[in-house]
């Protein structure tokens, strides 16, 4: 069983007996009276801290335990908090997986449980997410050791929100369950936030209008109080931390039998589940409804953007960082300053600098909002802009005068807009989820879902790399050196041709033995020799596939005779961490779905811009994934495993190659921009026509197998792969194509591999 108290500053644990302890901290009077107090700033009085998880009394003690020593530990080690908090989060899945019959064990990860829950009991996409952002801030938290209150305090925001959701879907009142206003526990970094707000203000002020030399005397004796503040909130919460180290050590041996007794309720739940199966059902109804339920307002919403934005490499602090308590950009640091004022009285949610330059709008919205019809309004933001004395405008980076005209006699000042409501992107509700984006430099852009928001450098990037020069190199690149065959030449052409027009995706089929791979090196040569992307992803779904790319990527001889590997830096399978000099990456399907799903760092969205699939058409059908038992007996091929949650997951270029399009392969990609058929390759001498084929004809084929009613027969279970013995309820036929798909039948297989063998000759040197 999976422990939710294997942690570290397990000293601080207070054990609340049943109930919830109210404490009240006394104020100590600072006697700070900021310059001008930002609107968005929590009233600064001391609260009582409040009883804001007591409903969870009604489930095992360990929800309580957990959430009231979170909320107890804040002012002294808000770092305990969010590891409490982590914690809370994994006792919390595992009551469900429990309830639902879903397995898991003590080496069961809180990301796997979360994700087999997912699949089991269609657990809600903006549910996981608030589970994964408590795992990921309590695993920052655990590893660092630099938590702020601030973060602690959304910490706990963002878990109350999933406990009334939990309590919604499995309390006595269920969906209809109101709670009521979370009420902040009291902060001892408040009065040092507020006088480092007061200095940001000063510091902008002077900045932009070179006030009087009063005011720098004025910095300089608020930072003096700044050193004093910090010395003050330092001896507080050693204080306050000695006083809960006492409680714990007084509380060990409660510990220990909660932690026990919480362990043996699951197992008994286990077995109890193990024999009803509509459990499974059951709770998906029950967590379905209570989701239904779950709105998050907007505050709530700006914690997850905020926490997305730092996750992708930004600065990022809703009430913090905000351009009236001062913040304005700074060279060598990337930040999201919300509320940036734009022409007339707007304000922009976050204007997006990468050091001085503003590259980016945001607007944020509720999360049940229409995100995708808000990209209008940060477009609006995105011309209203107002430029600063000292910031260097994004278009100076692209060498023109001014912004980029848009469809209104107006220009951007700013490249790129974002829309978002901090919802994970589904498919089936597109413009509802999901981090809208448009690039606006160009008309014809469209706005398109991602999953996240882009990094920094990937701006950056994608500002600096010119599509238009790229393009214009590969017309006038030659091809000579690549010794190409002419319809290599022309499905390379296609593809170039069709990127110009905007197509976001390409399939190529061409027929097997007509030298796929020898096309694709010399296409990603050319694309890196023009810089039109900046790193390319070579995608294969075995590893054989991906061995055998690498060589004939160390032996294809290029330009001047080097191969594609010398020519430029190719990372090779296993080590998936991209280093800057990376230009091409091969990996597996299953290396890059365990770095992007099964990681506290996944890559950025953008940190590859281009992607080559290699055998497009295999097993990317149904988005389900098999069990154990059920890769023993099944097509892989009837199956997608997250093959496609992987390409949508990058904000790139797609290009897919295959000898047999299927129609799902279409689906994903488009109909072939180019397709060398394999009737083509044998009229242009490419390749030798093959002989008809061989059919046997057996009794067994000629009548098929038939089973009577009631006759006994080995089933296979598709869960467990085990054999058992079953009675037939009704007659059972099967003919010559169902064999080894619903029937194994290991004579028929040894007779005609017998015959195959007096046909072929296995030292042939032609390709079978």
């Amino acid at each position: 069983m999976l422990s939710p108290f294997s942690s570290r500053n397990d000293e601080f644990y207070v054990t609340l007996s049943g109930s919830y302890r109210q404490q009240t901290r006394p104020s100590k009077p600072r006697n700070i009276e900021p310059h001008v107090k930002c609107t968005n700033q929590p009233d600064t009085e001391d609260v009582t801290i409040s009883n804001n998880f007591a409903f969870l009394a009604e489930h095992d003690p360990v929800f309580l335990q957990l959430a009231g020593t979170a909320e107890q530990v804040f002012a002294a080690d808000p770092n305990t908090t969010l590891i409490k908090l982590r914690q809370l989060g994994e006792a919390l899945a595992q009551d469900i997986a429990a309830r639902a019959g879903v397995e898991f064990d003590h080496e069961t990860t809180q990301a796997d449980l979360l994700s087999r829950l997912g699949r089991e009991i269609r657990l809600d996409a903006t549910v996981r997410n608030l589970f994964h952002t408590l795992r990921i801030e309590g695993n920052k938290a655990t590893h660092q050791f630099r938590t702020r209150h601030k973060e602690a305090m959304d910490g706990l925001k963002l878990a109350r929100a999933l406990a009334v959701w939990f309590h919604q879907s499995f309390g006595k009142a269920g969906a209809g369950f109101q709670p009521g206003p979370f009420i902040a526990p009291g902060d001892p970094s408040q009065a040092l936030r507020l006088l480092q707000s007061e200095i940001a203000q000063l510091r902008a002020e002077l900045g932009d209008k070179t006030t009087a030399l009063e005011n720098n005397q004025q910095v300089a004796a608020l930072i003096a109080r700044e050193k004093e503040e910090y010395a003050v909130l330092a001896a507080e919460m050693d204080a306050e931390a000695r006083t809960y180290q006492s409680l714990a050590e007084e509380q060990g041996a409660v510990l220990d039998r909660i932690r026990l007794e919480f362990e043996q309720r699951l197992q008994a739940l286990q077995r109890q589940v193990d024999a009803n199966q509509k459990a499974t059902q059951q709770v998906s109804q029950s967590t379905g409804n209570a989701s239904k339920q779950l709105v998050l307002s907007e505050e709530l919403t700006r914690i997850l953007i905020d926490q997305q934005l730092i996750q992708a490499g930004w600065e990022a602090d809703t009430q913090q960082l905000t351009y009236a308590c001062g913040a304005r950009p700074e060279k060598g640091k990337n930040q999201a300053i919300a509320e940036w004022p734009t022409l007339g009285k707007e304000t922009a949610d976050y204007v997006l600098f990468a050091g001085l330059t503003p590259i980016a709008v945001v607007e944020a919205k509720r999360q049940n909002t229409n995100v995708a019809g808000k990209i209008p309004q940060s477009e609006r933001y995105a011309r209203g802009y107002r430029q600063l004395p000292a910031a260097q405008p994004a278009w100076q980076l692209e060498g023109h005068g001014s912004g980029w005209p848009d469809a209104e006699s107006s220009h951007f000042e700013v490249p790129f807009v974002y829309s978002s409501n901090s919802r994970p992107y589904l498919q089936q509700l597109a413009e509802q989820s999901g981090t809208w984006f448009r690039d606006v430099r160009r008309p014809a852009n469209l706005a398109k879902p991602l999953m996240d928001f882009h990094t920094p450098a990937g701006l950056l990037d994608l500002l600096a790399r010119s599509r238009s020069e790229a393009e214009a190199r590969l017309q006038q690149e030659g091809f000579t050196y690549l010794r190409l065959r002419n319809y290599q030449e022309r499905a390379i052409q296609a593809v170039e041709a069709a990127l110009a027009a905007g197509q976001p995706n390409c399939l190529l089929a061409m027929a097997t033995g007509t030298g796929k791979t020898r096309t694709i090196i010399g296409l990603m040569y050319r694309f890196l020799k023009a810089e039109r992307f900046r790193r390319i992803l070579f995608l294969v779904d075995r590893s054989a596939l991906g061995q055998q790319a690498q060589e004939n990527f160390d032996e294809a001889a290029l330009e001047q005779n080097l191969p594609l590997s010398k020519a430029y830096n190719i990372a090779e399978m296993g080590g998936m961490a991209a280093e800057a000099e990376t230009r091409i990456q091969v990996a597996t399907v299953q290396a890059m779905v365990k770095r992007i799903f099964q990681s506290d760092n996944p890559p950025g969205i953008d940190e590859f811009d281009c992607i080559i699939i290699d055998e497009a058409h295999r097993g990317y059908t149904l988005d389900q994934e098999m069990s154990e038992g059920e890769l023993q007996v099944r097509d892989q091929a009837q199956y997608l495993s997250t093959y496609r949650r992987v390409l949508d997951y990058f904000d790139a270029t797609r290009i897919a190659l295959t000898a047999t399009p299927a129609k799902h392969t279409s689906d994903i990609f488009g109909r072939p921009v180019y397709t060398y058929s394999y009737r083509e390759a044998v009229a242009d001498d490419w390749l030798i026509d093959h002989e008809p084929p061989i059919r046997y004809e057996t009794l067994l084929s000629k009548h098929g197998i038939k089973s009577a009613k009631g006759e006994q027969v080995s089933a296979i279970d598709l869960g467990t792969g085990e054999i058992e013995q079953s009675e037939l309820e009704d007659e059972l036929k099967f003919d010559v194509e169902s064999f080894n798909r619903r029937v194994i039948n290991e004579d028929f297989n040894r007779v005609i591999c017998e015959q195959l063998v007096e046909e072929i000759d296995p030292f042939s040197e032609e390709k079978l």
